[in-house]
This record gives C-alpha cells, structure tokens and sequence, in this order.
C-alpha cells in the first residue's frame, strides 16, 4: 500500500517538475534559436498558404461565377421565350386589324347594292404561269353556282369557273381567257377587257377616233350576262394610238391586288338577261 506521505511527496516533485517545464519553455521561447526557427517556418510555409489561399479565392470566384452565368442564361432565355410570346401577340393584333378593314370593305360592298353576297376565303392558287385562278372555300352546300361573279370592295376578281361541294374555282380578270364587257366611265365608251395573262387586262375594239385618257376608270357594262353594270375593273395606264388600223392599244391595270388577295365575296343572285331575238 503506497502511504499517504508518498503521494505527498509525488505530487510535490511533479509540481515542481511543471513549473520548471513551463520556464523552460518560456525561456526556449525568447531564445535566438526559436525565434530563428519560427521566422523560417513562416518564411517556408507562409508561400505555400498565399498559393494555397489564392486557389481557393480562385475556384470559388469560378463557381460562384459559373453559377451567375447560369442563372443569366436562364434569365436570357425567359426573356427572350417572353419576347417571342409578345411578338407573336403584336403579329396576331396586325393581322386581325387588317382582316378586321378588309371585311368592313366588304361589308361596305354588301351595303352598296341589293345583291346577295357570300364572303369566302383564299386558299390556294394556279402555280401555274398559264392560268390565273383562285381557289376559294365557299362550294356548291354555300349556295355557289357556275359563273357567279366575284368581287372585292375595290372592284371585280373574276367569276366561278367550276363548283365542288365544298370549294370553287375562280378564274382571275387577269386570265388570258376571261374578258368583261366594258366601259369607261368618263366617256361611257364600249370595249372588252381581257385578261393578258400578266397581271393587266387589255381594253380591246375601241375605236381610234374615242378619246381615252390616262387614268380613266374602266367598269362592266353589264352587256356580258355575268358581271353587273358599274362595278370596277381598273384604270387606263397605256393608250398607243396608231395611225393605222381601226382600234387603239389600251392597257388597264386593275384595282384589285391579285398578289395579295385574301378574301372576296361571291354574287349569289345576279341579274338575269333575257336575250330578245330580232324578228
């Protein structure tokens, strides 16, 4: 059994032992050799932790800058789904408002004479540079008929040429083969026009001693059996009067913008002709 005057003891000498390490450090502390070996120890390890420290600023200015990067192509690419969205919005209000006057004209047209119309679309054209003709949406279950004339607030387009149940075909002012009795309306003078195939029409049999000027208006006559009298055609752009021959070269260029045609109005009732024979 250790007695209780050797635990004494023991705890004295170990005391002693602490306070003497403690001055030894202290004095190893404030010693030339310490300081000399702390300065190299900053000297040696100070570079690595500048280089050690720098990287990390490094990497972490990369990743946070990364993750801007991210976070602005998202944004650019909402902003630029938000901008096509309004575009897309502006587009549709245009085309709205320019159908909307289009079919005020038309409405317009319907108002101005006691015929039966029906309003139809475009929906395709002769590709063809032989034919100009229009296919329209509007048939036969629409109460469409054979030669029924087609119009737009700015004049005549053509007339039916064939009928399915569903959709017609028209066949262009413009078209080689189609003609309309005509007049010039200043001057009440008779000629035909006829459709040249490129986009005008030729004021055909006037004769050279009528006076046509540049600029006068040309409608139908309503001598044809198809179109009704007083419906535009187009305006004089060319007279050649020659000094042979018994009739004038005339060209007229439409009022209708075949080009950019989008809807017209079929004339379901036109007037009946009753053609008397000479006895």
């Amino acid at each position: 059994m250790v007695s209780k005057k050797s635990m004494i003891v023991a705890g004295a000498v170990l005391f002693i032992a602490l306070i003497g390490l403690v001055f030894s450090l202290d004095t190893i502390r404030k010693s030339y050799a310490y300081k000399a070996a702390s300065r190299a120890a900053i000297f040696l390890v100070a570079p690595v932790q500048e280089v050690f420290h720098t990287s990390i600023d490094f990497v972490d200015g990369i990743w946070e800058h990364y993750f801007c990067l991210v976070s602005v192509g998202y944004e650019n690419e909402r902003l630029k789904a938000d901008l096509a969205r309004e575009r897309r919005k502006s587009h549709q209000c245009k085309e709205l408002a320019l159908a909307n006057e289009r079919l005020r004209k038309l409405v317009r047209l319907k108002k101005r004479v006691d015929y039966k119309y029906l309003a139809a679309e475009v929906i395709a054209r002769d590709p063809s540079a032989w034919y100009r003709t229009i296919v329209i949406n509007k048939g036969s279950k629409a109460g469409v008929s054979q030669s029924d004339p087609v119009m737009t607030a700015n004049g005549i387009v053509g007339h039916v040429l064939q009928t399915t149940f569903d959709h017609s075909t028209v066949v262009l002012v413009i078209d080689r083969n189609s003609s309309v009795d005509a007049m010039v309306q200043r001057t009440r003078t008779r000629g035909i026009s006829r459709g040249d195939g490129e986009g005008k029409c030729r004021f055909e049999y006037t004769l050279r001693k009528e006076e046509i000027k540049i600029n006068d208006i040309v409608m139908s006559s309503g001598f044809d059996g198809i179109y009704p009298k007083g419906f535009r055609i187009g305006y004089v752009s060319k007279v050649v009067r020659r000094n042979v021959g018994l009739f004038q070269d005339i060209e007229i260029t439409p009022f209708v913008d075949f080009n950019t045609l989008e809807e017209v109005m079929v004339l379901l009732n036109p007037p009946d002709y009753e053609i008397v024979e000479k006895k």
